[in-house]
Parts: C-alpha cells; sequence; structure tokens
C-alpha cells in the first residue's frame, strides 16, 4: 500500500493537488495570525468596533477585539487542522479524501461568506471587511484543489 501510495504522488495532478493544499494551508495560517498581528500594529479590528459602536469605551473595545481574536483563532486552528487532516488523507490516497476535503470546503465557505455578510445588533458588519476579506483566499485555493483532486480520482 506505500508503494502505491508513493506512485500516486509522482503524478503531476496529484502533486498540483498538494500544491493547492498546501497553498491553502499557508493562507490559512496567514488569514489566523493577521488579526492577531493586527491587535499590535493597524488596529483594524478595534477601528471598525470603535466606528460600529461609538459609545464603547476602551475596555468594551477591547473586550469585543479579544472575543473576535478568540473566535477567529479557533475557526483558523480548525482550518490549519482541517487542511492538515485532508493532505494527509490525499496523500494516503483514501477513498474518501475526495468527500471529505469537499465537506471542509463547504464548511470552510459559510465560514467565510459569513463573516463577509452576517451583520450584528448595529446592524454593520460584524467582522472588519478587510479581516474577513483575508479568509476568502483559502476557500479560493481549497476549491483549486478540490477540482484538481475529483479530476484526479476519475
Amino acid at each position: 500500500m506505500a508503494a502505491q501510495a508513493t506512485g500516486v504522488l509522482k503524478t503531476p495532478r496529484h502533486r498540483a493537488v498538494l500544491a493547492a493544499m498546501g497553498g491553502g494551508l499557508a493562507l490559512t495560517i496567514v488569514a489566523t495570525v493577521y488579526p492577531l498581528v493586527d491587535r499590535a500594529t493597524t488596529h483594524v479590528l478595534a477601528d471598525h468596533i470603535r466606528a460600529t459602536y461609538p459609545a464603547y469605551d476602551a475596555g468594551e473595545v477591547d473586550a469585543a477585539v479579544t472575543a473576535y481574536l478568540a473566535i477567529l483563532s479557533v475557526v483558523g486552528g480548525l482550518g490549519v487542522l482541517g487542511w492538515l487532516g485532508a493532505m494527509w488523507a490525499v496523500r494516503g490516497r483514501r477513498g474518501w479524501a475526495p468527500w471529505a476535503a469537499s465537506g471542509l470546503w463547504l464548511a470552510a465557505a459559510c465560514l467565510a461568506l459569513g463573516g463577509l455578510t452576517v451583520k450584528d445588533t448595529s446592524g454593520d458588519v460584524g467582522l472588519a471587511p478587510p479581516l474577513a476579506w483575508l479568509q476568502v483566499p483559502p476557500c479560493v485555493l481549497g476549491l483549486v484543489a478540490l477540482a484538481l483532486l475529483w479530476r484526479t480520482r476519475r
């Protein structure tokens, strides 16, 4: 079985699937880490919350930023685990890999779409748009990987 799995890794299409997945993993890590960097540098999230809720004092803005960072960190961590699990399944030539990868992509796409569109109690989108848009590129590479993976399966 190991020799069989190694043989498949030599096909250009299989390498392309894993390359797309590796790129998606890297973009997921960026999308997970950037909000933490933003807190210390550009304050995009804090500025968005401050503009959305002008009555919030500094403590309330900080609490909201902390809550968003916790959510984004958990979602990002789950995304990293999803990519690693999908890559493991593809490398191992698991028959269920395309189905699992499709389910993971669907969940990620729904979360990214939610980040872009869900409005909070203020009537504005809850997540700062620049941070929400960071969730999209990993989904695009995920879709590319899925297309290649399903074609490889045939």
